[in-house]
C-alpha cells in the first residue's frame, strides 16, 4: 500500500491556513503529530510518501523535529520496537530543503530516500560507500538476493549483506523472502 502525506496541507491543516514555510520547532512539533496520526491509522505494510512540493521553507528545527524524530521511530537501530511495515520515501525536495535535511541526517546519523524535485531518486544523509552501492544496486535491479547484489556492486557478499540489512533496519529496503527490495512508490 502506498499512503501519500502532502505536508503543505498538513501544515494548512494543523497551523494555518495561510502558511507554507516550516519554522519554528513547535510548527514541526505539530506537522510531525499529524503525521504520526495519520501513520497509526495505518495497520499494514505501507511506504509513506511524505511530498514537500507545496513547502517554501525548512529550517533546521523543523527538519529536526519532523524528519529526525519521525526517521527515528521507524529505526531499528534506535528502537528495538519500531515497526517494520512503515517505509519512507520524502519527494518534492528542492535546494530550500536540502540543506537542512542533510544537516540533520548527518547530525543523528540518518538516512533517507529522497526524490528531489529535479532528479532521480537517491539516498540522502549518513550512509557510507558500501550502502550506498547496494542500495543504487537495489533501486536498480528492483529486487534482489544479496549475493546478486553484492555482485553487481562489486563487493563481496558479506559486505553487502550487512549493508543491506543496515539498510533494512532503516527502513530503506523492504525484505520478502531472500530478497531485498528497493523503497519507491512503484514497488
Amino acid at each position: 500500500m502506498i499512503k501519500h502525506i502532502d505536508l503543505g496541507s498538513v501544515l494548512r491543516g494543523t497551523v494555518s491556513e495561510r502558511y507554507t514555510n516550516l519554522v519554528t520547532r513547535p510548527t514541526g512539533h505539530a506537522v510531525r503529530g499529524a503525521i504520526e496520526q495519520i501513520m497509526r491509522s495505518i495497520d499494514s505494510a505501507t511506504l509513506t510518501v511524505i511530498d514537500f512540493s507545496h513547502v517554501g521553507l525548512l529550517d533546521f528545527s523543523c527538519a529536526d523535529e519532523i524528519i529526525a524524530k519521525l526517521l527515528q521511530r521507524y529505526d531499528a537501530r534506535h528502537h528495538a520496537d519500531a515497526p517494520e511495515t512503515a517505509y519512507f520515501v520524502f519527494r518534492g525536495l528542492n535546494e530550500a530543503h536540502l540543506e537542512a535535511i542533510e544537516w540533520v541526517l548527518q547530525h543523528h546519523g540518518l538516512a533517507l530516500v529522497a526524490e528531489p524535485l529535479d532528479g532521480e531518486a537517491h539516498l540522502l544523509g549518513d550512509v557510507n560507500d558500501d550502502e550506498r552501492a547496494v542500495w543504487q544496486v537495489a533501486w536498480r535491479l528492483g529486487a534482489a538476493s544479496f549475493p546478486v547484489v553484492a555482485e553487481h556492486a562489486g563487493i563481496d557478499a558479506s559486505r553487502a549483506e550487512w549493508a543491506l540489512d543496515q539498510l533494512y533496519q532503516r527502513r530503506l529496503l523492504r525484505r520478502e523472502a531472500d530478497r531485498f527490495v528497493a523503497v519507491r512508490p512503484e514497488s
